[in-house]
């Protein structure tokens, strides 16, 4: 199987799987977003999703949330892991958007990752999910999958994404990452997939 057409196999087959896939992220708004995909940093979204409601029952918004101290935020977002450093990232990313951002959150890249505690993965995943506009978050997943699948030899995820990029239509984008995360998660996962277990890998790399 050509490059080529392991591309279009790979996006017609995930779509089959994941025509509408679901921002795995609870949310009401792009601030409990971008609190939320914070949070998710080398935690998994199911923990995000149970803890976040306690935290947004409290402060669903940047004005409530400065009200709250560093140490009740880090109490509420503990579970989470690295508590520390989130509860000052949201607390401090809160006060940037209500004394710079008339309380909203940015629809661009540099002002996102002007934040405390927004990198380009996070600003990506808010322009994607929140702004609908096209982009290709890449996370640990995808970064993995994507070498596997020989979509990318990106020593990175900054090399990882421009090369699906390069590969996908823009238009996909969005659904994409998404579909390659919850394939990676149900059906493609690290300790269990050695090349040969995952339906993806066993039609694109019949000969290993």
């Amino acid at each position: 199987m050509t490059k080529e057409e392991r591309v279009n196999y790979i996006h017609k087959r995930l779509i089959e799987l994941f025509p509408k896939p679901p921002i795995p992220l609870n949310h009401n708004d792009n601030y409990t977003l971008l609190v939320s995909v914070l949070l998710s940093a080398q935690c998994t979204d199911v923990r995000v999703n149970l803890i976040t409601p306690h935290l947004f029952k409290l402060a669903d918004n940047p004005y409530d949330m400065i009200k709250l101290s560093v140490e009740k935020i880090k109490s509420i977002i503990r579970p989470c892991g690295l508590s520390p450093a989130k509860s000052k990232a949201i607390f401090g990313l809160s006060k940037i958007l209500v004394e710079k951002h008339g309380g909203e959150v940015p629809d661009n890249y540099e002002d996102l990752e002007a934040l405390p505690g927004v990198g380009h993965k996070t600003a990506s995943v808010v322009m994607s999910q929140g702004f609908g506009f096209p982009a290709f978050p890449v996370d640990t997943h995808i970064h993995r999958i994507a070498k596997q699948w020989k979509l990318s030899s990106g020593k990175n995820v900054v090399q990882t994404e421009k090369d699906l990029k390069r590969l996908f239509p823009e238009e996909s984008w969005n659904d994409l990452h998404l579909q390659i995360i919850y394939f990676g998660r149900e059906k493609c996962p690290a300790r269990k997939c050695d090349g040969r277990f995952c339906e993806i890998c066993q039609v694109c790399f019949k000969k290993n």
